[in-house]
């Protein structure tokens, strides 16, 4: 186990190389996305769930610039799975989270990437390239949002911010249905565009309150989480998901709707 000051430059070390990668993957995306012409699709388990060329491609790009600096890190990616590694430093990532409006031209995607060591995610990045807004975070620094420190909206509460909502077809519909007329019923909105990754990002922004999805996977959200909880907010930490490949229950927020949030999913 390397001592304090080892660890902590691993893992600036590895938050560099993935705000880097997450660039340069996001412009090959983008390049797609710009010239959609050149884009093959199939479907996963059904016509809303899809992969694209430019998903396969960026994923393997970061794995390769992994395996070329951190060859003993082990990696967890939606489109090729998980490979070991012996280091205790773990990548989990989504070469393009929001597959759906990537190819259906709507700029709401972006790569999300985060480090985990042991079973902590101690760094995370989400890149969005259409806005060119690069979101990192490391575990005790704090997050940013191109260089500049963000936080949660400290005075949003669920009835005067908007949450962003997450739907799939994991989960029975009236889960969902429930959920959304409970919130509209104490005075809350939401929205969602279909890249949970880049909403949680919001969140650690103060652009959205809170967000709620019923089941995510990992590669979707763990960036994400780091940089809701360095940015000042909270989440319903995943060691409570039965198995990190399994995926489970995202929630997160600004310390104002954590009450309410967890009251209307029935939570704690």
């Amino acid at each position: 186990m390397p001592d304090t000051i080892d660890l902590a430059a691993a893992v600036a070390d590895r938050q560099a190389l993935a705000e880097a990668i997450a660039r340069e993957g996001g412009r090959i995306a983008l390049g797609y996305f710009r010239d959609r012409s050149r884009l093959t699709i199939d479907e996963k388990m059904n016509g809303q769930d899809v992969v694209s060329v430019a998903d396969k491609e960026v994923e393997r790009l970061l794995r390769e610039r992994i395996a070329a600096r951190f060859p003993q890190d082990g990696i967890l990616g939606e489109e090729y799975g998980l490979q070991d590694g012996t280091s205790g430093f773990r990548w989990v990532m989504d070469p393009i989270d929001g597959t759906s409006p990537f190819v259906f031209g709507i700029p709401a995607w972006c790569v999300s990437i985060a480090v985990m060591e042991g079973e902590r995610i101690v760094a995370g990045v989400v890149y969005a390239p259409t806005t060119d807004e690069l979101y990192s975070a490391r575990r005790g620094a704090g997050a940013t949002l191109n260089g500049q420190p963000i936080h949660v909206a400290a005075d949003r509460t669920l009835q005067n911010g908007v949450l962003g909502l997450g739907a799939n077809h994991r989960v029975p519909s009236h889960v969902v249905a429930g959920f959304v007329g409970r919130l509209l019923d104490e005075g809350g909105m939401f929205i969602r565009n279909g890249s949970g990754a880049l909403m949680l990002a919001y969140v650690a922004a103060g652009r959205l309150a809170a967000y709620w999805e019923p089941h995510m996977n990992a590669w979707d959200c763990f960036a994400g989480f780091l940089l809701v909880e360095e940015a000042g907010g909270w989440i319903v930490d995943p060691a409570t998901w039965a198995d990190l490949p399994g995926g489970g229950l995202v929630l997160a927020g600004s310390p104002g709707t954590r009450a309410d949030l967890l009251r209307l999913v029935g939570v704690g």
